[in-house]
């Protein structure tokens, strides 16, 4: 099983807690019992930079999942069944992706920008395929399996995007991070 859904919008989960703890914390637990009442052999739970050190609803609802999938090793008693998370960054050029935003914006010639210091790690798209059907051939059970993935400045990507454009500054919206981080020290012993 790859488990992939999830809400994913830190300004919609700042809005909608409830509906992002039914789909991201309780869906989670959904995954797992049915897992354990089948045959199920492999379970890869897909996560994403904003589980650690979350300070949005978003992130704190992906760390409950991240941290359901890996406890749920505890109790798979004999089957061989086992759980992991994969965690990587923002997938560029996706929906919630800033590149498509900032094209759409570059067409009036002004792009908004949060903050110019904000960084934000990504991956393609072919990347995060690879790396989860790596995870579903290699996983032990219980770990956190993270890319090394380059990040990126928010100003370089507006300016190769749009280098002809003016850049307002915006602010950070409500539960955003400066810095994106993808482990934190407490979660480095469980991390590969």
């Amino acid at each position: 099983i790859i488990h992939a859904a999830a809400l994913k919008q830190v300004p919609a989960a700042e809005y909608n807690p409830i509906e992002f703890i039914n789909t991201n914390v309780l869906g989670a637990h959904n995954i797992i019992q049915a897992c354990l009442d089948t045959n199920v052999k492999r379970v890869v739970a897909l996560s994403t930079d904003k589980a650690a050190g979350p300070v949005n609803l978003y992130g704190a609802t992906k760390l409950c999942s991240d941290k359901l999938f890996n406890a749920a090793n505890n109790i798979v008693g004999k089957r061989d069944l086992s759980f992991s998370v994969v965690r990587y960054g923002n997938v560029f050029g996706s929906r919630g992706s800033v590149i498509p935003y900032f094209l759409n914006q570059s067409k009036m010639g002004k792009l908004t920008i949060t903050d110019e210091r904000m960084t934000r790690f990504n991956i393609l798209l072919s990347e995060g395929v690879d790396l989860v059907l790596w995870a579903i051939d290699n996983l032990y059970g219980g770990e956190i399996l993270v890319p090394k993935i380059p990040s990126y400045r928010i100003m370089d990507v507006a300016k190769a995007v749009a280098p002809n454009c003016d850049y307002q500054i915006i602010g950070i919206r409500p539960g955003e991070k400066i810095h994106e981080e993808m482990i934190t020290s407490s979660d480095s012993k469980l991390t590969f």
